[in-house]
């Protein structure tokens, strides 16, 4: 029996490279195939039963809207949802560099600790990402804000044990 292939993406990060795409221009579907995978040099090519049904989700969603000749445009609200993945990633990112550098500063040894603590939690914001966008815009701005304060506190938490 073959082993199932891992994903060279991350969950959820189809939904905003499709997003990402549409925001520069309207797309098929499978223009968006064969600009994922020439943009990822032949590493990633999705396939058609992750584009289709993904474009029938974001269309539902109402962050994208069929156009002329079937091609796919990005909607304002698809727009906001971007602009919001990409603030909560780099965010994230600012935060996990802050959280390696003092790692690496700490224990050499103890980096594969942290690396391996960094993947888990980059694993699981990626879900709750996925998980987040389906909430209502108010409801999603709520959860935000407590998010980062958590994030904020678990910072300062860690910068604490640090200087002990």
């Amino acid at each position: 029996m073959e082993a199932k292939k891992e994903s060279v993406v991350p969950r959820g990060f189809s939904k905003y490279y499709v997003l990402y795409l549409l925001k520069e221009k309207p797309m098929t579907g499978k223009e968006i195939m064969d600009e994922a995978e020439k943009r990822s040099e032949g590493i990633w090519k999705p396939s058609p039963g992750l584009v289709y049904p993904l474009l029938g989700r974001l269309h539902r969603q109402g962050f994208i809207e069929e156009g002329e000749g079937g091609k796919f445009k990005i909607t304002p609200s698809g727009g906001e949802a971007l602009t919001q993945y990409i603030k909560m990633e780099q965010e994230i990112k600012k935060r996990v560099e802050a959280v390696k550098t003092l790692g690496y500063q700490i224990f050499t040894a103890g980096k594969l600790i942290v690396e391996d603590m960094l993947t888990e939690l980059i694993s699981g914001i990626s879900k709750l990402q996925v998980e987040v966008t389906k909430l209502s815009k108010e409801k999603r701005e709520e959860f935000l804000i407590k998010y980062k304060a958590f994030l904020e506190s678990e910072l300062n938490r860690v910068q604490e044990e640090l200087k002990k």
